[in-house]
């Protein structure tokens, strides 16, 4: 079964950084993708480094316009961009995206126009240098010598005008987002299809709690003082919470090295360009990121972040494919605009701790993976006794570098209501084209492909990515379903080894 469909907008949150920040041009992030990339390379669209130091001899296409350059650049096809025009336009109106394909198109074009232009005016200088390496009379030399001058000082204009399209094009067509699923529901948020529904509502036969009193009965967090020290939606955990804390990181993160996965720690601060680079907005108006004043770096939000620049910048071994991480982190989310009952207590915090699953694989594999992640999490949150629905996420709802996006919503019945508590994302090669990350396919024994020593063209590899822990809605989801009728908390049992063997938690004797 599945709620109705309907078209609704993309949920965002209002800006919200660690300092104020001055206004600057920021990259917007988004990046084409495509379901089964071509094997060819994308578009080239890098250019020579100017013939000599800017004279304007010529008319600039960009008069009195200052165009801040990025700090990197997607590898971008925007052959098919313009050959798949219809595809996505639709893909942008139905993800509810600001991107402007029809200027990205524009902005293409000129390109091309410009680097035929380039292109010929080197022709015609080596002409003229070519002419000159013979004898030649002195009259004819003198007019050689000023017709290469003018075609020197014509091609750095030309050459500059060329640099500032091509900066132009990348700060619009990474505003693109990825493309989706053609299974992917069309609407908004409440436009989801869901997949499966996982156990039923416990049943009590006493007045429940929500996890905020059972938090405070058995004094295991602390919201007031967290504000006084570091404002609202911040938190101690204490005692016996401090404990299922480390038992939900220890006992996931053991569970996933049983499946193969790599564990990580990873940094906690990134630079702002990698944050871009995996598909959010560090300094856009609706972030979620904490910036950095005064340097070029951010809280990371999600461990998927520090992780896909593990690779960044590499071409692996078709071999060393699938790499799979299980990633321990501390993640910072501004969580702007979020404010009720729904959103009370640990459920949307500002700091949390989180246990993130990470792969990357061949583009092929990569929707089976998808299948294994949120497979994954299913075994995960029934080992722990939770009642739970997994849903296809809508196109308003998916993130822009999703391909296709499944969330698991737990039912927290103090909360009364269903919550998110995880998400499993494919992202295809939406990433790997910003992080540059690709490998290289093993020759094959027939008609190997041309390139150097024979090797087959490298290929960008498929990123995904899930969510096995989230500490805060975790806690409230065990606090609230095992809660007894004396007061008491009773662990599921996968968690009592890492628990030090604690069974119960008790209210404190008075």
């Amino acid at each position: 079964m599945g709620s109705q469909c309907c078209f609704g907008g993309l949920k965002l949150a209002s800006s919200s950084i660690l300092t104020p920040l001055p206004r600057t041009l920021t990259l917007a992030l988004l990046l084409l993708h495509r379901h089964r990339p071509s094997r060819r390379p994308p578009l080239p669209l890098t250019v020579r480094a100017l013939s000599s130091p800017a004279i304007q001899t010529a008319p600039s296409m960009f008069p009195d316009e200052k165009v801040v350059k990025p700090q990197w650049k997607a590898s971008i096809d925007f052959k098919w961009i313009r050959d798949n025009k219809v595809a996505m336009a639709a893909n942008i109106e139905n993800r509810n995206s600001s991107a402007n394909l029809e200027l990205v198109l524009e902005l293409y074009e000129k390109v091309l126009t410009v680097q035929k232009e380039v292109e010929q005016l080197r022709a015609e200088r080596n002409v003229v240098a070519n002419k000159m390496k013979g004898k030649l009379e002195p009259a004819e030399r003198q007019k050689l010598i000023e017709e290469g001058k003018n075609l020197k000082d014509r091609l750095v204009s030309v050459e500059e005008d060329l640099l500032k399209l091509t900066d132009k094009l990348q700060q619009e067509a990474q505003r693109i987002p990825n493309m989706s699923h053609p299974d992917v529901p069309v609407g908004g948020e409440d436009c989801f299809v869901l997949r499966k529904m996982v156990g039923s509502p416990r049943v009590y036969h006493f007045p429940i709690k929500d996890h905020l009193q059972l938090g405070k009965d058995l004094d295991l967090m602390d919201f007031d003082t967290a504000a006084e020290v570091s404002g609202s939606k911040f938190y101690y955990l204490k005692n016996a919470a401090v404990l299922l804390e480390m038992a939900l990181v220890n006992w996931t993160i053991s569970q996933l090295m049983r499946r193969g996965f790599t564990p990580l720690t990873t940094p906690e601060i990134v630079r702002s360009s990698i944050v871009e680079k995996c598909g959010f907005q560090p300094r856009g108006e609706n972030t979620q990121v904490y910036s950095i004043e005064g340097s070029d770096q951010c809280l990371i939000g999600t461990a998927e972040i520090p992780v896909g620049g593990i690779h960044m910048d590499s071409i692996l071994a078709e071999t060393s494919l699938p790499l799979k991480y299980v990633a321990l982190s501390h993640c910072f989310r501004t969580e702007a605009g979020a404010a009720g009952t729904a959103t009370r207590g640990l459920y949307r915090v500002h700091q949390f701790t989180k246990v993130e699953m990470f792969i990357l694989c061949r583009p092929e594999e990569s929707e089976s993976y998808h299948e294994e992640l949120i497979g994954i999490e299913e075994d995960l949150f029934s080992s722990l006794g939770f009642h739970f629905k997994t849903l296809d996420m809508a196109s308003g709802d998916l993130g822009a570098p999703a391909y296709r996006k499944f969330d698991v919503e737990a039912w927290m019945p103090g909360l009364g209501r269903f919550g998110e508590i995880s998400s499993a994302s494919n992202c295809t090669d939406y990433q790997s084209r910003r992080l540059g990350i690709r490998y290289r396919p093993e020759a094959m024994s027939t008609n190997p492909k041309k390139g150097k020593g024979n090797l087959p063209p490298p290929e960008f590899v498929h990123a995904l990515n899930a969510t096995a822990c989230a500490v805060p809605r975790m806690i409230v989801c065990l606090l609230e379903n095992y809660q007894e009728e004396d007061g008491s908390v009773v662990i599921p049992e996968p968690l009592r080894p890492f628990m030090g063997g604690l069974e119960v938690i008790r209210p404190k004797s008075r």
